[in-house]
């Protein structure tokens, strides 16, 4: 039996995971949780709900990137130890648990790779998603609908909480709009991603001719607002108008005048919510994605603002930004990283990672 040599596989891993270490810092993360540890340790910080929970959520999550690096150090030494003993006995079965654990190092370093990545100004906060269909008739709101499971599953799939804010129901078969928030650490940073137009290429259910269709749908991600956020909005800004809930399912959510829309007059943005049973937490929830629009719009501002001044005026998104091809053949494709699979099925059960991992490089690269 010939001997097993993944030598070069595995100096490509350690070059990798080195850069990350780089990145990470593990010494710095070990103070900064020291210091949380001290703050966290303060009985007088539950006199503040909201700050204690921000402060024991990010010791959580820098604990965790700290021995999640820590177990790949360690994991790629070990491998080298069953390598040697693998070949030494020249014994199969440890070379075939070689082989399957340096696959599993490879997908944990690519893994935190993308993590150390999510560094933007936002990118840790939590996300609200809106989905709205757009050319293409029922089909069009047929695939917002499948695009608003596909987001869910993927939620459900990553142990992410998902609340859904606000349905519009369409007239035929599937969905106008919906906008759901995510209140989980780096939601936005994988998700901002997905923010573009869709497109979805297939036979129509809808047309008796069995035609080839083609819809398209929208998505925006913008950041959950924190407490830190300032984004004043007064009273005579906004038309608050309420109305019956809508939609499947209602018990008292759709028995009363529940349902809130509010209007930003100076800048014309209108998000509702309907979801919640009563007025006061669906104005409270309607309130939140009005800010976190904001907050998105001025960020976007500012940026356009810089490269202005900078000179560079090139989009940095096109907006067709992934291609869903169910006929004549199966693929889905993102048109700005090339990344592609073969599955739609899977892909439109949550199957999400390969195509957010692929956008987050994709967006760090200089000519993005």
């Amino acid at each position: 039996m010939s001997e097993l040599d993944l030598s070069e596989a595995i100096a490509e891993v350690e070059t990798t995971f080195a850069a990350v270490v780089a990145v990470v810092r593990p010494d710095l993360l070990e103070k900064q949780i020291a210091e949380l540890e001290l703050e966290a340790s303060n009985p007088d910080i539950w006199d503040n709900q909201e700050k204690a929970q921000q402060v024991t959520s990010a010791l959580s999550r820098l604990k965790t990137k700290l021995q999640k690096t820590k177990d790949i150090g360690s994991q790629i030494d070990d491998l080298k130890v069953l390598i040697e003993l693998a070949n030494l006995e020249n014994d199969a079965s440890s070379k075939a648990e070689a082989k399957s654990e340096l696959a599993s190092i490879q997908a944990a370093v690519s893994k935190l790779e993308v993590e150390t990545l999510l560094n933007g100004e936002y990118d840790s906060r939590g996300a609200i998603v809106t989905i709205r269909s757009g050319a293409g008739g029922d089909d069009a709101t047929d695939f917002a609908e499948m695009l608003m499971r596909m987001y869910l599953r993927y939620c459900e799939k990553q142990n992410m909480k998902a609340n859904v804010l606000d349905v519009s129901h369409a007239e035929g078969a599937g969905i106008k709009s919906a906008t759901f928030e995510i209140p989980e650490a780096y939601a936005f940073g994988n998700l901002s991603v997905e923010s573009g137009t869709h497109r979805l290429v297939r036979m129509s259910p809808f047309n008796s001719a069995g035609k080839r269709q083609t819809s398209f749908a929208a998505v925006e991600v913008v950041p959950l607002i924190e407490s830190s956020d300032v984004i004043d909005i007064p009273d005579n800004d906004i038309r608050i108008d309420v109305f019956r809930s809508s939609g499947p399912g209602g018990q008292s959510v759709n028995t009363t005048d529940s349902a809130v829309r509010i209007t930003h007059i100076a800048t014309g943005i209108v998000v509702s919510c309907q979801n919640e049973k009563s007025q006061l937490q669906n104005k409270a929830a309607a309130l939140r994605v009005l800010q976190s629009r904001l907050l998105a719009a001025k960020k976007l501002e500012e940026d356009a603002k810089k490269k202005e001044l900078a000179g560079d005026v090139k989009a940095s998104w096109g907006e067709q930004m992934r291609s869903y091809v169910l006929a004549p053949y199966q693929m889905v494709k993102d048109l700005r990283t090339e990344y592609e699979v073969n599955n739609p099925d899977a892909v439109f059960d949550g199957d999400l990672d390969g195509f957010i991992a692929a956008g987050i490089r994709w967006r760090k690269t200089p000519n993005a």
